[in-house]
């Protein structure tokens, strides 16, 4: 497909977090926009102020004229749109030419260097923190984004065409898509398994997209994991290490070990030693590119995070507010040690959405171990995304398994009452689904 052919394009789910950041990408480089999402959120208004027209009905005479050209339209979906949906049964069944997202980013990208991020966790933080080193060292490059980044206020960074940086995601095997010329693996952690069946199946996909790498050089891969590759890690004798970690004035304080030597006293913002990694495999990809380790290394101190990673919405001495996107046991796992890291000694409330009924089944126990950890814990019910329930798979179910004395299954009318009524000092939201949309009403009702 050449997309130098393409005048316009449509997206069915424009207000995906990926799919957003196409929409932004093409209307950049000129090209008509306009795209059907479910409801409206702060994305597609975003969207809408940058001139890209949004309709909110599944409804085909709601398409514009502009979009009904065969020839010069392309049609962008995400699979999480159903194949019953009237818009896309439309474009299919007239020939246009439809492709998921992960097909458009591949074609975006295959003429560029491509910079890609793989892994079940940390593809956003890595993304984007790579993606602001290479803007700081003002190189000829587009950021693709899966989270709105504090420094840009999107979750696109464009700069140019030579580079690219993206999310080799692994869901629906999409990764395979992609051509990287250098990429890394930050963790391998059994997820998916409504689409690959078994954690070894997984596995499977991940050395198939390790394989798609010119060299094995060129590709960084955490310590630990069974992939072959420049290794990466903290305080351990990896290619690349963090040692001497330190955390002063809120910010952590280490020296980079590389191949080639040590940079100390470099600084870096983000709580939790996940996000070290990832800063450091994000660091190791630019420097093995080419780039001035100094600029990079001033570039990580000016990192401000990822809208939702650990993001601090109210951060008093007498309250804190903090929510994260975390959605897997090792994800939580990694919140809670940020947050004993950062406040050892303070009581612990946290609001957990559970995204996904299979994701729920699959990882009850575990899920129940991490969240047993924090002082108080209150489960929404499941966030059914893509899925129909399954029978016994409840919050009330995965509640049963918790350990800690004060649990209990709240809706989402009653957040704000538990938290008041609570002695806790932090308040932790944590989920990948729609209690995102219940941040901000928060935040202004505990304040």
């Amino acid at each position: 497909m050449d997309l130098n052919k393409i005048h316009s394009v449509y997206f069915v789910g424009i207000g995906g977090i990926g799919m957003s950041a196409l929409a932004r990408y093409f209307k950049a480089i000129g090209k008509l926009v306009a795209g059907y999402d479910k409801t409206a959120t702060k994305i597609t208004r975003d969207l809408e102020q940058l001139g890209i027209a949004i309709h909110y009905e599944d409804n085909v005479n709601a398409i514009a004229s502009n979009f009904k050209d065969i020839e010069q339209t392309l049609v962008v979906y995400t699979p999480a749109i159903k194949t019953t949906h009237q818009e896309l049964t439309f474009f299919i069944n007239n020939k246009f030419i439809v492709k998921k997202r992960a097909e458009v980013l591949g074609i975006i990208t295959q003429n560029t260097f491509c910079f890609a991020v793989a892994g079940t966790h940390g593809k956003t933080t890595t993304s984007s923190i790579l993606g602001h080193l290479l803007k700081v060292c003002n190189a000829n490059m587009t950021a693709f984004l899966g989270g709105i980044t504090e420094n840009y206020h999107s979750n696109l960074i464009i700069n140019g065409s030579k580079i690219s940086v993206v999310e080799a995601d692994e869901f629906d095997r999409s990764f395979l898509q992609l051509s990287p010329n250098v990429a890394c693996i930050t963790s391998m952690d059994a997820d998916h398994l409504d689409i690959y069946g078994q954690a070894e199946e997984l596995e499977k996909s991940f050395k198939e997209f390790a394989d798609k790498l010119p060299r094995a050089d060129k590709l960084f891969v955490k310590e630990g994991l069974p992939i072959k590759g420049l290794t990466y890690g903290v305080s351990t004798s990896a290619d690349y290490s963090v040692q001497n970690i330190r955390v002063e004035n809120g910010m952590y304080k280490f020296n980079i070990h590389t191949p080639k030597g040590v940079f100390n006293d470099v600084l870096f913002a983000l709580p939790g030693q996940h996000n070290l990694t990832n800063a450091l495999v994000a660091f190791a990809m630019a420097y093995d590119y080419g780039f001035d380790a100094e600029k990079l290394i001033a570039a990580l101190a000016s990192f401000k995070g990822v809208e939702r990673r650990f993001t601090y919405q109210i951060k008093r001495k007498d309250l804190v507010f903090i929510d994260d996107y975390a959605h897997h046991p090792t994800e939580i796992n990694a919140v809670h040690q940020a947050v004993c890291e950062m406040y050892p000694d303070e009581k612990v409330l946290v609001v957990f959405q559970p995204h996904l009924y299979s994701r729920t089944q699959d990882f009850a126990d575990e899920f129940a171990a991490g969240l047993s950890k924090f002082d108080e814990v209150r489960l929404l019910n499941i966030y059914p995304a893509r899925e129909l329930p399954i029978p016994g798979v409840t919050s009330d179910w995965l509640l049963s398994k918790l350990t800690c004395e004060s649990k209990k299954v709240i809706t989402k009318n009653e957040i704000v009452s538990e938290i008041k009524q609570s002695s806790a000092k932090i308040i932790l939201t944590i989920g990948a689904g729609d209690i995102g949309a219940e941040i901000e009403r928060i935040k202004n009702e505990i304040s």
